[in-house]
Order: C-alpha cells, then sequence, then structure tokens
C-alpha cells in the first residue's frame, strides 16, 4: 500500500453512473451533469449531492421534483459538454440535441436518448451537505437499446465504463426482497 490523499479517496468511490438531472423552472427545462447519486433503499429512495453553484439548484429547490435520466456510454462527449455549461445561458436541450419527453408525474422532462429516466420528489435537502433526497415515483427504461453500457466518472476528469454482467441472481435469490 501507497498513501493516498484523503482529498482523492471520494474516486476510489464513486458510486455511478454518470447521469443528468433535469428540472424545470417554470420557463425550460435544463440538465446538469451528476457523478454523485446514491441508492438508499430497495423503495426508489435515492440521493444526489449538489449545491448552488448549479442552475439546477434553485429549480430544484423550489420545486422540489427531477428526472435523474441515465446516458449510454457512447454519449460521453454530450455528458461531458452538459456538464460544463450553465442552464442560466443556454437552452441545453436544444444545444445538444436531446429530445424531451413528456414524464407522467413531474414537470421536468425525460430524455429520450437516455437508457433510462427516473421522475423524482424531493423527500429532503440535508444541509449543510447539500444532499438532496430523492424518492421515485416512476421510472422509465429503452430496452431496446442495443448499446447498455453506463459511463462512471473516476473524479479526475476520467471515466469507466461497466463491464461485463455478472449474473448472479440464482444464488442470491433467497435473500432478495420480493419482485426483486
Amino acid at each position: 500500500m501507497e498513501p493516498l490523499d484523503v482529498g482523492r479517496c471520494f474516486t476510489l468511490l464513486e458510486p455511478g453512473p454518470v447521469v443528468w438531472v433535469v428540472t424545470h423552472d417554470g420557463q425550460r427545462a435544463s440538465l446538469m451533469t451528476i457523478t454523485w447519486t446514491m441508492a438508499m433503499d430497495f423503495a426508489g429512495t435515492c440521493a444526489i449531492t449538489t449545491g448552488a453553484w448549479n442552475h439546477s439548484w434553485q429549480a430544484l429547490r423550489r420545486t422540489r421534483d427531477c428526472v435523474i435520466a441515465i446516458p449510454p456510454a457512447e454519449m460521453i462527449d454530450t455528458v461531458v459538454d452538459v456538464g460544463m455549461c450553465s442552464g442560466r445561458d443556454v437552452d441545453k436541450f436544444d444545444r445538444f440535441g436531446l429530445t424531451p419527453l413528456p414524464a407522467s408525474r413531474v414537470a421536468p422532462p425525460l430524455v429520450a436518448e437516455c437508457l433510462a429516466n427516473i421522475e423524482c420528489r424531493v423527500v429532503e435537502i440535508v444541509e449543510p451537505y447539500n444532499i438532496v433526497v430523492l424518492q421515485a415515483v416512476a421510472g422509465w427504461e429503452a430496452p431496446d437499446r442495443a448499446a447498455r453500457k453506463t459511463l462512471h466518472a473516476v473524479g479526475d476528469g476520467t471515466f469507466v465504463t461497466d463491464g461485463d454482467r455478472l449474473d448472479r441472481r440464482a444464488r442470491m435469490r433467497a435473500k432478495l426482497p420480493p419482485g426483486f
């Protein structure tokens, strides 16, 4: 073992996948790229970490709803570019040629190009850490997509993608919650 700067420890824990958080401020929809996400239970509770430095933060706090959109790995350049500009200055759907689709339970739209979209409501914002606890209220996936790999941030401008899917459902079946 060699020493690791404590400020770099998060690069070992990035849970991925990289997602877009879609919000709507009453005027237009916007997206922000987020790498810090966390599943919290089997009932659709999850969390993201963001803050006032993101234009979408105010819309998220005010409207208390969003869509978590999961782009495929082959969209890496668009994912990075969406994260490198502000919705304050640009309509990101228009600039990046993304297709908004109507959501069923929240105001922000789904993103058609994504592998999946999760409509969420804000349950709690944990200050001072800017942790936004979300409850999924509807979910959508695009199972016909040939490319299914997701993108995971390492935290220093580099990314990795999923590897092979290893199926151990039969081994774990007795321990999984019903319906899993």
